[in-house]
């Protein structure tokens, strides 16, 4: 894992949420419908590569340069990664810490 590249925070309202992390000086990186009649709101403080999603679920995704070689290298400690999913913007692989909470590897 080279990165946190992007922390999801659990959100009621997302408009709600993108105005007042937008007043802490968040700007917007991408905001796109996703699957499920969803919207994927992600924000980031000026010049920086991490960036947070204002989405209904927790997790923290962590970038990788070759995603089915860190699968294998986490295997072999017995940390169990679901199966790569192929999106047209990465590929990506679900994992839970010891408390469910979700983490995710990301390979461009």
């Amino acid at each position: 894992m080279n990165a946190i590249k992007i922390i999801m925070i659990p959100v009621s309202d997302q408009q709600k949420a993108k105005e007042f992390y937008m007043k802490l000086g968040f700007q917007i990186k991408v905001e796109a419908p996703m699957e499920h009649g969803q919207t994927w709101i992600e924000l980031a403080l000026p010049n920086q590569s991490t960036s947070i999603a204002l989405v209904n679920f927790h997790g923290i995704i962590f970038e990788t340069g070759d995603i089915a070689k860190e699968i294998e290298e986490l295997n072999a400690k017995g940390i169990e990664v679901g199966k790569i999913d192929h999106k047209p913007w990465g590929k990506f692989a679900w994992l839970k810490d010891p408390d469910g909470n979700g983490l995710s590897l990301h390979q461009k």
